[in-house]
């Protein structure tokens, strides 16, 4: 059976660009495979901790091999069931909107908190540094209000932190069959944000016909 991973990154739920175009890629990969159990993490109903001294703490304790007191263990256990969600899936869906030309902040301590040696990363001398998530497939949508592609005639283009940042954190952690999925002009009134948004829904479904051919 597939497992899905669904990490949802915006606040919004009804209106929200990102969600509905994951949401429409999830939906036919389903229609591909009924079997498929999806889990969701709504980065904004989830207690996430934070990443305090004792985590810190933790972290340098495993860089040295210093053993860890107990409540080093306890914040390092819980970063570790954190990530456990990652690495069950075989498919990662995340939907993520474009926050002051990055991700949102939700997202970021996510991934701060998960991104740790020998959780999603593996380091030694000889082979450095190596992502964990192998043979995973991940699935990208981005949403942005203003025109970010490349042809547009503004330089909107060069403030994308979103795409490649997410793209540079994937692959780091192993993740290299990575899909993106983009809807963009979703302030620029209701017949553009629309047509953007059907736009968007057609990339998702075909992408998930092609990920099942």
């Amino acid at each position: 059976m597939t497992t899905l991973l669904h990490i949802q990154c915006s606040p919004r739920k009804q209106r929200s660009a990102s969600l509905e175009t994951a949401r429409h890629f999830i939906d036919r990969y389903r229609q591909h495979r009924p079997q498929t159990q999806v889990e969701t993490l709504d980065l904004w109903s989830l207690p996430l901790p934070e990443f305090d001294e004792e985590a810190m703490n933790a972290k340098y304790a495993g860089l040295s091999g210093t053993p860890l007191t107990p409540a080093q263990q306890n914040a390092w256990d819980g970063l570790k069931a954190l990530a456990a969600h990652l690495h069950r899936a075989d498919v990662l869906v995340l939907s993520v909107p474009l926050w002051n030309f990055s991700i949102p902040y939700k997202l970021k301590h996510f991934i701060d908190l998960v991104s740790q040696k020998d959780i999603l990363f593996s380091f030694d001398p000889e082979r450095g540094l190596q992502g964990l998530l192998k043979g995973k497939t991940a699935v990208v949508a981005y949403a942005r209000g203003m025109d970010f592609s490349g042809g547009s005639l503004t330089p909107a283009a060069t403030f994308d932190f979103q795409k490649p940042y997410v793209e540079a954190w994937l692959n780091f952690i192993g993740v290299t069959d990575v899909h993106g999925l983009t809807v963009e002009k979703t302030i620029l009134g209701e017949d553009v944000d629309r047509a953007s948004r059907s736009a968007a829904a057609q990339q998702a479904r075909a992408l998930a016909d092609a990920l099942n051919r």
